[in-house]
């Protein structure tokens, strides 16, 4: 990844190069200004600032070619002697063609004494003395700007390829945390699927249609890390179907979900993880039938979604397999990758029995993420679905 680099056009760069040396000039026309009318002696303020801008102008002319020496032929280790013999007679070089096109300009900016202007070696020899040392720490000032101008570009550029880098990894962190849940669920359906073969052969039937439907809605979203709360719910109910026909009437579910929430953001396949922990700890240990509420709203800017069973719940000394295995830890690692400390999701005991989580992610739409459809109860309130008995 290239860092933006505002000298990279020649139409942006040779303006401020020229507007760069301009300020150069004018700051010593100043100087010389003042110091004539320090010695009070006659002076034109225009012939001034000609006389200066014609002495630094011509390093506008060579600064382009000086940076792109500085950065082809740094002074780093290991190439500082072979790069210096090069710098050292490209500073002698430039130095005269400075004095050289500097009595060039002064032969048409001075006017002509009565006895006419000396001859043109003979006035870049009288200038040599006294600017050549001038011309020399000029150039040096130039590598040494180009210098700082290369570093800096690396340095963003390191910045910009460590900040790529490290929204590679957490993209692949994420992938991978999401890859590793599938198969999970995969797993546990097919084995949920080969006990029932032995009893109910249709209704295995029935289950293997429902996965296919759930592993096509899986493949749709492949690299998808976040989806809309209305297509989690129907991967959802799709999976729900599933443990429905797997338990018959000893599963109910309901679900209360605010309308306004549906187009919300939220990580995919972040809430069968969570049912399917409650069912497999809150309804499949016990004979008789169990419920899971499942409720979504938006509160204080976070889009909240509470997942609640009535089975045994926590024991007392609040270790339960419910707050182990693969899906929840999983979860938990994709919440903070995704949203850091910005997050929330908590396993604590109902307040009679039973298991509640609490899940809470910041609340954001992304439009591109859906189209919601729009039904004919799309203004109520809330959507009320119970599947079950």
């Amino acid at each position: 990844m290239k860092s933006p680099n505002i000298l990279s056009s020649r139409w942006v760069r040779w303006p401020l190069i020229f507007l760069g040396w301009t300020v150069i000039g004018l700051f010593f026309a100043s100087r010389n200004y003042l110091l004539y009318a320090y010695n009070k002696q006659p002076f034109s303020t225009r012939f001034t600032i000609m006389v200066s801008l014609g002495d630094w102008y011509p390093w506008a002319l060579f600064t382009p070619l000086i940076l792109t020496l500085a950065r082809r032929y740094s002074l780093e280790r290991g190439h500082l002697l072979r790069h210096l013999a090069i710098h050292i007679p490209a500073s002698l070089l430039f130095s005269v063609a400075h004095l050289i096109l500097f009595c060039a300009a002064m032969r048409f900016i001075v006017t002509p004494p009565p006895g006419g202007m000396p001859p043109f070696g003979r006035m870049v020899q009288s200038y040599l003395p006294n600017n050549l040392h001038s011309g020399l720490m000029t150039y040096w000032v130039i590598v040494c700007i180009g210098y700082a101008i290369n570093y800096f570009r690396q340095y963003k550029e390191g910045e910009l390829r460590a900040a790529d880098m490290r929204g590679k990894l957490v993209q692949a962190q994420l992938q991978a945390l999401k890859m590793q849940l599938q198969p999970h669920f995969l797993f546990n359906t097919l084995h949920a699927i080969s006990a029932l073969m032995h009893r109910d052969v249709e209704a295995a039937d029935r289950m293997l249609a429902r996965l296919s439907d759930l592993l096509r809605l899986t493949l749709e979203n492949v690299g998808v890390q976040e989806v809309t709360l209305k297509q989690e719910l129907e991967f959802l109910e799709g999976y729900l179907e599933i443990e429905r026909t797997r338990f018959q009437d000893r599963l109910s579910v309901k679900m209360n979900i605010d309308g306004d929430v549906l187009d919300a953001a939220i990580p995919n396949l972040i809430l069968q993880p969570l049912v399917e922990n409650a069912v497999r700890h809150g309804i499949a240990p016990r004979a008789a039938a169990g419920h899971i509420d499942i409720s979504a709203s938006r509160q204080n800017g976070m889009l909240r979604i509470q997942i609640s069973d009535d089975g045994p719940g926590l024991p007392k000394n609040g270790s339960s397999p419910a707050k182990k295995g693969v899906g929840l830890s999983n979860t938990r690692e994709r919440l903070v990758q995704l949203y850091g400390e910005n997050q929330r999701l908590d396993l604590i005991a109902g307040e009679k029995f039973g298991l509640v989580v609490h899940l809470e992610v910041p609340f954001r739409i992304e439009k591109n993420l859906t189209i919601t459809e729009k039904t004919d109860d799309s203004s109520s309130d809330s959507r009320r679905r119970t599947v079950g008995a």
